[in-house]
Formats: structure tokens, C-alpha cells, sequence
């Protein structure tokens, strides 16, 4: 029989945990998570990593397994991901894929580029100069360093231009290698032995909003002040350059009044949740269905969508 990858994909706080977990009950199957900061097992409140009972319910992997403290590129999840698939596909025919960085959905899905490791003295002199310069300095770096990436960035995907994160691991990989980021993309991927299987979690926008903040005012009454704070020494940290503990570290460091810290959180993950539906909505394969949908008319759905694979 075929295996097959369902993969749930969706913005923030729309149901996709709850839904994996019910999905993984009934196809007697793990889950396997591909969010970039459930990763880190320093990182709970503000990732908003699945309870103990959630956890309990269900074998999940790649829930906390790094330390803020590692280097864990996309590359690297990617082949460890990959390996536990294979693991886990000798017993199964289903396994569970759920989380919103869609980076690392397309890692699982498509396979990804190779790139070279990078000195961590270049990757920590960026970083420097991006806090002291802002994100128009890693613009004209990149710009400077690879003109083709850059046209094609300013064309096709103008925010990836506005994304910190991203524009500094283009940065660093083209003075690492001493060639431009570009000439590393499209190389041939690797093939996979199972079939994707996508749905996507969708919603108005205003809920969508209301739910992000509720979970913000919640996760503040879970204690993500006092996570933060534990973190706070560290802040410069790649790990912790995530939307929830960078607006406390503002507040920490007095450039925002606590109030202002928490609009800040909830605004940005609004930005963030935009930004997800625009990466998943351009994979056509993808079947939406609204956030209330009955469960039950979803594993029809995937149930349907095996058999006729």
C-alpha cells in the first residue's frame, strides 16, 4: 500500500493541533511537527507547543528536541525529518505533518536546496550589523551580492525583502561561500517515498484575529513574561528572534511599556498569520476547509483522497 503525508497547514491559532491530534487517533498514526521554534525545548509558552495531555495523547516528534543553543538550519530538519519518515512509514501508512512554517512544510514536500556551511563568525558579524544598521543594510548587501536574487525577490515576493531572518541567511550564505545565494537554488531534490495529502485551516480574517489575540492575552496569563525573562540574557540568539519574546525583550530593555509590549505581539502575529495564508494559498493541491468544519467530514476527505491515489 502507498503511504501518505497528510499535512496540515493553515495561520496561527486556527485549530491545526487539535485537528492533528484527532486526525492521529483515528488513522493510529504520529505526528510529526514542522513549526521552527517548537523545536527548542527552552521555547513553550510563546510557541505555543501542545499541552502535556495533548502530548500524551499522541506520539509527536520534533516537538522540543534542540536547545536555543544549536545551530538547526531548515537543511538540517529537513534530512533528520526525512530519516523518521522512513522510520515511521515500516509501520504505518499514514503520518501526521502539522505546523505553519511553510519553509519547512516545503522542505518535507519538495525537498530543498543544499547549501554550504557557513563560519559562525560571519553569521554572528550580520547579525551585529543588522541590529546596528536595520534591515536596509542586509537589502543592500544582498542586493550588492547577488543582484539576480534580488530582482527576483523585488518582483515575485517583495515582504521576503522585509523578513530579518531570511534576508540574513541569504547574506551569510553568499560571504560564506563567496557566491551568490541563487546559484545554489533549484538543484535537483531528492525523491520521496510517500504521497502528500494537503489540507489547509482557514477562516474569516477578523476571527482569525480575534483567536490570535486571545491566545496572546492567555499565554500571558500562562506566564510568558516570566519565560521571557529567563531568556532575556540570550536574546540575541537566531531562536530568539520570534514574534512573543522580541517585544518582551523591548519591554525588558525599556524601549516599550509592558501594555504596548502585548499590542505589539498581537499586531505582529497578525502580520505573521497574513503572511503564512499567502506562502500555503499558492499550492494549489491544497484542500481548504473552514476552521468549524466537522472532523469527521475531513477524514472523509483524506480517506477519499488515498483511495483514489
Amino acid at each position: 500500500m502507498a503511504k501518505f503525508l497528510i499535512t496540515i497547514v493553515g495561520p496561527t491559532a486556527i485549530g491545526k493541533t487539535a485537528l492533528s491530534i484527532s486526525l492521529a487517533q483515528h488513522f493510529n498514526c504520529d505526528i510529526l511537527s514542522c513549526d521552527s521554534r517548537q523545536f527548542f525545548k527552552e521555547m513553550t509558552i510563546g510557541t505555543a507547543v501542545p499541552n502535556k495531555e495533548e502530548l500524551a495523547s499522541v506520539k509527536h516528534h520534533f516537538i522540543q528536541n534542540k536547545s536555543i543553543f544549536d545551530t538547526y538550519t531548515v537543511g538540517d530538519f529537513e534530512k533528520e525529518a526525512i530519516a523518521k519518515l522512513d522510520e515511521l512509514f515500516l509501520k504505518d501508512d499514514f503520518v501526521i505533518l502539522v505546523g505553519g512554517s511553510g519553509l519547512y512544510v516545503d522542505a518535507i514536500l519538495k525537498g530543498f536546496d543544499t547549501f554550504p556551511e557557513v563560519n559562525p563568525d560571519i553569521r554572528n558579524t550580520i547579525h551585529s550589523n543588522y541590529k546596528k544598521l536595520g534591515i536596509v543594510y542586509l537589502q543592500k548587501k544582498l542586493r550588492e551580492l547577488d543582484p539576480t536574487y534580488f530582482q527576483k525577490l523585488t518582483l515575485e515576493n517583495p515582504q521576503t525583502l522585509q523578513n530579518p531572518q531570511r534576508m540574513m541567511r541569504f547574506v551569510e550564505v553568499c560571504l560564506g561561500s563567496g557566491v551568490p545565494y541563487s546559484s545554489f537554488l533549484n538543484q535537483k531534490k531528492s525523491s520521496r517515498n510517500f504521497a502528500p495529502i494537503l489540507i489547509g485551516l482557514e477562516a474569516e480574517r477578523a476571527i482569525i484575529y480575534n483567536r490570535i489575540n486571545q491566545r496572546v492575552d492567555s499565554m500571558m496569563d500562562q506566564g510568558l513574561l516570566a519565560e521571557a525573562k529567563e531568556l532575556f540574557p540570550y536574546k540575541e540568539l537566531n531562536a530568539l528572534q520570534t514574534v512573543g519574546y522580541r517585544e518582551l525583550f523591548s519591554f525588558f530593555d525599556g524601549e516599550f511599556s509592558l501594555k504596548f509590549a502585548i499590542e505589539e505581539i498581537k499586531k505582529n502575529t497578525r502580520r505573521f498569520s497574513k503572511r503564512q495564508l499567502t506562502w500555503f494559498k499558492r499550492n494549489e493541491g491544497t484542500k481548504w476547509f473552514d476552521y468549524l468544519t466537522d472532523k469527521n467530514e475531513i477524514i472523509k476527505y483524506l480517506t477519499q483522497s488515498a483511495i483514489n491515489s
